[in-house]
This record gives structure tokens, C-alpha cells and sequence, in this order.
């Protein structure tokens, strides 16, 4: 019977002694809205997620959030990473934003597996590359680009089939790295076009295109 490390596909190219290794950890599973660290926290195990999608969240000084990134299957946390092998201390909160199915991997097998393991090398320092990639890609988001742009490509990135985008104008906010008034503001215009509807707790997509021609605004 095939074990979770052979069903995880992200896990392909690792070695037969590798994946043994691994297969000998239980997967768990976490309950949505667990808090998995925060500031000041020391890394305890490197998490290979399954299942699921945590955000990991940075809090400045005036008290507003901001969406560092979201670690979904085959990837990975590059704070977790820099704890594991560096002994950095967590500087931001990582929250489950769905039920998770993970697998907590211990700091001292992540060594041996990096040091004797070809593929799991290549896929713990692969994911931690792309990772940077997202990081930089929030730095431009937040520095350069226009409320209205970052609202529309986070309300496409969350809808689901029916363009139900679950998340209330405070959560959006922090996603997109403004005040909750600005996002409410934006929403409430774009309700009045009839691009969206303002429902409790989540918003719903009307017209798709016109959120696609958003998000697209100011490329190229």
C-alpha cells in the first residue's frame, strides 16, 4: 500500500531511503484557525503540508497585518526553513486557514535528509527559492501597485467555482496590505457597478470579466 509520501507528488524525486525515513512520521491533522507559531517562537519541526493552506502573517508596529504568503502542498515556510537549519527566531504568525493533514518532520532528520538525500535537498531548497520569489512578488504588490489591482487579483485568487470569495473586508485588508476602510470603500463602489455583492462574511463576484480587466490593469 502506497504511503503519504509516495501519494505526495511534490515528493517524486527523492530516494528510496529518503522516503522510508519520512514514512515513519504520522501524518496529523489541524484543526482550521490553529495557530501554528508566533513572534519570538522557535522552530521545532519542518512542515510538510498535504493538505490544506496556512497563512503566515507579519504585524507592524501601528497593529495592521499583512499577508507574507500562504503555504499550500509542495510548498513550503521560509521562517520555518531559517529556523530548522539557521535557529531563527519566528517573526511573524502562521495561522490554518483551512483543516490541515501535515507532517511535523524533526530539525535533526531535516539535516541528515539535506546532508545524504539528493531529492529531498533539492526539494526543501527549490521550495525555499520559489518562496523568495513570492515574497519579492508581495514587496512590488504593496510598493508599487494600486489598491484596486491587488483587490481585484486577491478576489480572483480566492473565489471558488461559484465566485464566493469567503473572506470578510477586514480579512481582505490584511491580504492585500491596507486598512480595512480603504477595502470597504473600494467594495462598496464596485457593489454600486454591479461588479460585486457585499454579502455577511464574504463577497460574491457578479461580473468576472470586469474583475479580470482590474487585476489586469497597469500590466505591461
Amino acid at each position: 500500500m502506497a504511503g503519504w509520501a509516495d501519494q505526495a507528488g511534490f515528493l517524486a524525486g527523492i530516494d528510496d531511503a529518503a522516503r522510508r525515513e519520512l514514512e515513519a512520521l504520522k501524518p496529523m491533522h489541524v484543526p482550521q484557525r490553529t495557530t501554528l507559531f508566533r513572534p519570538g517562537d522557535a522552530a521545532q519541526a519542518f512542515v510538510i503540508l498535504l493538505s490544506g493552506r496556512i497563512g503566515v502573517y507579519l504585524t507592524g508596529r501601528n497593529g495592521r497585518e499583512l499577508l507574507l504568503y500562504s503555504v499550500t502542498p509542495g510548498e513550503t515556510c521560509v521562517q520555518t526553513t531559517l529556523g530548522v537549519l539557521g535557529g531563527a527566531l519566528y517573526t511573524g504568525e502562521a495561522v490554518a486557514e483551512s483543516d490541515l493533514v501535515a507532517v511535523m518532520v524533526p530539525p535533526a532528520l531535516v539535516e541528515r535528509l539535506i546532508a545524504n538525500s539528493v531529492g529531498f535537498r533539492h526539494f526543501v531548497f527549490k521550495a525555499f527559492a520559489d518562496r523568495l520569489g513570492d515574497l519579492m512578488f508581495v514587496l512590488e504588490q504593496v510598493a508599487f501597485v494600486k489598491v484596486e489591482q491587488r483587490l481585484a487579483h486577491a478576489l480572483l485568487e480566492r473565489a471558488d467555482g461559484d465566485g464566493r470569495v469567503a473572506l470578510t473586508h477586514q480579512e481582505l485588508a490584511v491580504v492585500i496590505g491596507t486598512a480595512r476602510e480603504v477595502v470597504s470603500r473600494r467594495l462598496e463602489a464596485l457593489a454600486s457597478k454591479g461588479v460585486v455583492e457585499n454579502e455577511r462574511g464574504e463577497i460574491r463576484i457578479i461580473d468576472r470579466g470586469e474583475v479580470s480587466r482590474m487585476a489586469k490593469a497597469g500590466d505591461g
